[in-house]
């Protein structure tokens, strides 16, 4: 296929991709559910799992291999911009001051999933894992895909229901704020351990990334701070706004290429480099605001996709152990983070209702986990038919977290923080106008 026909189809494919996915998260927003349910769904549905088993040949025609290429590049773009935002509103503040209740339920919600996680990975190596990965590098991506807790559609969860500022509210984002963090740093590992080789080679990149990370904060991060300060950028206008965008952009890309030359996936350098930008900047928030207009409706819907067109539910149902595998799959991660957060938050003295409640808000996974899924997919550590798996966990988990939320009562926990809510306003950066997509 010429490029002029390439280019021809993507004009195609790129407005039925994204007026597909806005469709379905309207409708999912229309049953009280995070539109990145519906997001996800759309993106399956146009990949082999529906489409390409209904009309083979329209599939052909959106999504031919150059096509596909393109598609792929415009949304690890969105996906880097989004992980700049998480790392911007990410508020580690959030990490101090929070009680025993905070420590407990962070730590049990991550490292019971990461037990449980890797107890079940080491019964699936053998017939799940590909060809040549090792071990250690499967069990412990799986065990973190498991533990994964979806920062900012919880959020968005946590708005919905009425308990964002609830003393509950408060520490279910401390908890998911806690995960995010380790999480990340467990994926990181994982991907060393993937892509090191020899143990000497994995001790090198993980000590380039820790370098790497102590210059981000010791020198970036007053060198942004100092420049946030001048006048032009307290002050904001449009005639530095769009300087301040692009300064944004290419700071992100660069951190991104940086820890994608170090050996760990680019996501991480766009995460670090949201993580060290200056907030409640003027200028800061109108650019992030800019590219988030952009990003958000336009390129992450074309991550949705790419995965949409890895995920074959036919690969399960041609195998009735496949489901049996994919049942052990969904058990785990319900009880590890569910049962783990929930469980701990009761035995710190919590009732039982908040802790249900809590375990249940911790058990949402959304974008975070697949861009994890596709992390992990593109070092070959999973296969197809477990990256299958995990996708229709992450959707599962997510979709039923706003009903059980509902379910086990949350009027009473609202009213009794009803004068905090009436004291406080949701602001641009704690959560920001937008249909979270995380």
């Amino acid at each position: 296929m010429s490029n002029a026909e390439q280019i021809s189809r993507l004009l195609v494919s790129l407005p039925v991709v994204i007026l597909a996915c806005r469709a379905g998260a309207a409708v999912l927003r229309r049953l009280r559910q995070p539109p990145v349910v519906g997001e996800i769904a759309v993106g399956i549905l146009l990949g082999p799992s529906l489409l390409g088993r209904l009309w083979p040949q329209g599939r052909e025609y959106l999504f031919p291999q150059g096509v596909i290429d393109h598609i792929e590049v415009l949304g690890q773009l969105g996906l880097l911009a989004f992980m700049f935002f998480v790392g911007l509103e990410l508020d580690l503040g959030r990490l101090r001051g929070n009680g025993r209740a905070a420590v407990v339920v962070s730590q049990c919600s991550i490292l019971v999933p990461l037990l449980l996680g890797s107890l079940l990975a080491l019964a699936m190596y053998g017939s799940l894992a590909p060809h040549g990965v090792s071990k250690g590098a499967f069990v412990l991506f799986v065990a973190v895909a498991l533990s994964v807790t979806a920062f900012p559609v919880l959020a968005r969860i946590l708005i919905d229901d009425g308990l964002y500022y609830t003393r509950l509210g408060s520490l279910a984002m401390t908890c998911a704020a806690a995960n995010d963090v380790m999480a990340w740093c467990l994926l990181a590992v994982v991907v060393a351990v993937a892509t090191g080789g020899t143990s000497l080679a994995f001790l090198t990149t993980l000590a380039l990334l820790v370098g790497y990370f102590g210059v981000m904060l010791r020198v970036v991060r007053p060198a942004l701070a100092r420049a946030s300060r001048l006048r032009r950028f307290t002050v904001g206008g449009d005639n530095h706004d769009g300087l301040v965008l692009v300064l944004l952009f290419s700071g992100l890309c660069l951190s991104a290429l940086a820890t994608d030359a170090i050996g760990v996936h680019a996501i991480f350098g766009a995460f670090l480099f949201g993580l060290v930008v200056p907030r409640r900047t003027v200028a800061v928030e109108r650019a992030a605001t800019r590219l988030r207009s952009v990003t958000e409706p336009l390129l992450l819907p074309l991550f949705f996709v790419t995965t949409g067109l890895h995920t074959d539910i036919g690969l399960l149902a041609s195998d009735p152990q496949q489901w049996l595998w994919f049942s052990a799959v969904l058990f785990v991660a319900v009880v590890g983070k569910w049962g783990g957060g929930g469980g701990a938050a009761r035995l710190s003295g919590m009732p039982w209702r908040e802790s249900l409640v809590l375990g249940a808000l911790l058990n949402c996974r959304g974008l975070t986990e697949l861009i994890v899924l596709n992390v992990g997919l593109d070092l070959g550590v999973i296969s197809e038919s477990m990256f299958t798996m995990l996708v229709l966990v992450a959707m599962i988990t997510t979709a039923v977290t706003s009903p059980a939320v509902r379910a086990l009562g949350t009027g009473a926990l609202t009213m009794a923080d009803h004068s905090a809510q009436k004291s406080e306003r949701v602001t641009a950066r704690d959560v920001p106008e937008r249909s979270q997509p995380g």
